[in-house]
């Protein structure tokens, strides 16, 4: 899909009708309390709507819904190839409307148009659909038994699931959620994050006019602790995926612990290092993936390269090279498509980033934070222990460590509570591998800043990640319980079952 001109993208939005109210039992709804709260569309402080503010009532009402969803079988007992067709008619409405959704995802986040377009929304489509054509090629096992025996092992489905979704990629986060758990026959309920909740309402809808069954798909928007901490410790609830700060994340345990034990899985903060030795290959390529990795949706992703930790004999060429790509991460307004850093999601967010942007000793790029946008920032630190260099910023920030050797490098990369991702730029062949085995990170990435796919596994180690996997068909592991099934074959009907 082509992109179109700011003013056509602008005549889009004027033209939008946005989704205002909880969408429970297949249909919008307000809260039970009649409250609300404002969407604001953080780049310009315009009033976007009033979103309906749920609660208790709201989750409780929900999760039963969900739960007669589940019990009857609507969807959790449908025949495999059934559900995917459903998913595949969802994918489908979800490309009819994708330009509709792009705007709607810039205007609530302040995401710029061309992520929007070129990476959010067509990556959201293509993970639903992946896990669609997946449903009916997953195989149950047969273990190796007696003759006497056979014993199956089976998937089914977890039951009623709480997702709870971060702001930075409301429409990803989503599909990489719901996708495995509509996938494994699990009913959903959905808590976007309160900054961005105007495009999980909208594909809720969408999915109900695929034809997915009332009940299965549920989004409540609303606090924390109206919202999520209620889904965290609701006895009506089998198990929470949930995606955001590690300071937040770990509270689920806390709540499972307190409540029906359900299991949690968490992916959450990130402060990952690209490490770059004195044998990097083309530092311009190499200062084009380490930009991209620290600004990319304006440094607010969790496996953002924020810390470059560089051998000191390359450390001011590439430093060059980045400096020459960073002027072509432009500030501006979101809506035009030349923008390729548009406005951080809050106030209090960029409060949040602009004060560490104060903090800034020796700034190398940028260092310009005002009305809500930050420029490409890349500072020189002294060490790891600088605040720039150990806490996660979440904004477009790169805090530059310099190092002497590979042994140095690896032992910094890995002195962090974090373990979310990290890259490691060499031409040596066994140093990359050595050094990628050395890593203490869920993915890590040789000659090259990425996470993969939706065909790889993507999570944390330490306090990045707990209990499972998104993406991949590990994925579906946490929406489904695996049941044991043992046939006695013994001729003997009064034998002993073991």
């Amino acid at each position: 899909m082509s992109l179109l001109t700011q003013d056509e993208y602008r005549a889009i939005a004027a033209g939008l009708t946005l989704p205002t109210s909880a969408f429970i039992d297949g249909g919008y709804r307000p809260a039970i309390s009649g409250s609300t709260f404002a969407s604001i569309n953080p780049a310009t402080g315009e009033h976007l709507a009033e979103i309906s503010a749920c609660g208790q009532e709201d989750v409780d009402f929900a999760v039963e819904k969900a739960r007669e969803a589940f019990d009857d079988g609507r969807w959790s007992k449908l025949h495999p190839s059934e559900r995917k067709d459903v998913l595949i008619r969802f994918c489908k409405l979800l490309t009819r409307n994708a330009r509709e959704l792009a705007v709607m995802e810039s205007l609530d986040s302040g995401k710029t148009i061309y992520d929007c377009e070129t990476v959010d929304v067509p990556e959201t489509i293509h993970c639903l659909k992946w896990h669609a054509e997946a449903i009916d090629k997953i195989y149950d096992q047969v273990s190796p038994a007696s003759d006497d025996h056979i014993a199956m092992v089976v998937r089914e489905p977890i039951g009623v699931v709480g997702l709870v979704l971060p702001w930075n990629f409301p429409l990803l986060m989503l599909a990489w959620k719901i996708g495995p758990a509509l996938a494994a026959g699990c009913s959903v309920v959905v808590k976007p994050a309160l900054e961005t909740t105007l495009t999980a309402l909208r594909v809720a809808e969408l999915a109900s006019e695929a034809g997915l069954p009332k009940g299965v798909l549920n989004v409540v928007p609303g606090g924390g602790t109206e919202v999520g901490e209620p889904i965290g410790r609701h006895m009506g609830i089998d198990m929470v995926s949930f995606t955001g700060s590690t300071v937040t994340g770990k509270r689920f345990l806390t709540y499972s612990a307190e409540s029906n034990a359900k299991e949690v899985v968490l992916e959450m903060g990130g402060k990952n290092p690209a490490v770059v030795m004195d044998d990097a290959e083309n530092l311009d390529r190499v200062a084009q993936h380490i930009v991209n990795g620290a600004f990319w949706n304006m440094g607010e992703n969790c496996s953002a390269s924020s810390r470059l930790i560089v051998h000191k004999d390359v450390k001011e060429h590439l430093l060059e090279r980045i400096a020459l790509h960073a002027k072509e991460w432009n500030v501006g307004d979101p809506l035009d498509p030349k923008t390729r850093l548009g406005a951080l999601v809050s106030q209090a967010h960029f409060d949040k980033v602009a004060s560490y942007v104060s903090q800034a000793n020796d700034v190398v790029i940028g260092g310009n934070a005002k009305d809500g946008f930050v420029d490409a920032t890349v500072v020189n630190v002294p060490g790891n222990d600088d605040t720039l260099a150990r806490e996660e910023i979440f904004g477009p920030v790169l805090s530059v460590i310099e190092v002497a050797g590979l042994d140095e490098a690896i032992r910094l990369a890995n002195d962090t509570e974090y373990g979310l991702c990290a890259s490691i730029f060499t031409a040596n062949t066994k140093r990359a591998i050595r050094g990628a085995r050395a890593l203490r990170a869920g993915t890590v990435t040789v000659n090259s800043f990425g996470e993969g796919d939706i065909s790889t596994p993507f999570g944390g180690y330490k306090q990045s990640g707990f209990g499972g996997r998104d993406n991949s068909l590990h994925a579906h592991d946490q929406y489904s319980q695996l049941k044991t099934i043992w046939i006695d074959l013994a001729d003997d009907a009064d034998e002993a079952v073991d």
